[in-house]
Parts: C-alpha cells; structure tokens; sequence
C-alpha cells in the first residue's frame, strides 16, 4: 500500500476523516483516509501518495504532485 496513488473521494483535512479510491488487486477499493500533515487540507478529486497504511482500511495521504 505504501506508495500506490489514489484519488480523494471525501476532503481529507483536520478533524474530517476522508476518503481515497486507491487500486489494489486489479480494482479500486475505499480507504478512511487522514492527512500525513495534520494541519493540511486535501481537496476532492486530488491525486495524493500513500505515505502509511494501517489495516485493514486506513491511509496517511499526501498530495502527488505540488
């Protein structure tokens, strides 16, 4: 999981859990996902990084690209 691209689905930012469509296992699947930099806020539709994975269904995402 570390290190696949996904797509935030629900804004990622301080005191929201959010939501990224990562591809995994030949499909797209789901994951809560929170932001790597507590303070930053990602929007709907950005491509972040998986920097930490905590199964079964929880990501640490930063944006892709700056």
């Amino acid at each position: 999981m570390i290190g696949e691209l996904g797509r935030v689905t629900g804004t990622v930012g301080p005191g929201l859990v959010g939501e990224v469509m990562v591809r995994v296992r030949g499909g797209a699947e789901a994951f809560l996902a929170y932001a790597a930099e507590g303070d930053a806020r990602i929007e709907r539709g950005t491509v972040v990084l998986v920097v930490e994975y905590l199964p079964p269904r929880t990501v640490y995402v930063t944006p892709a690209y700056s």
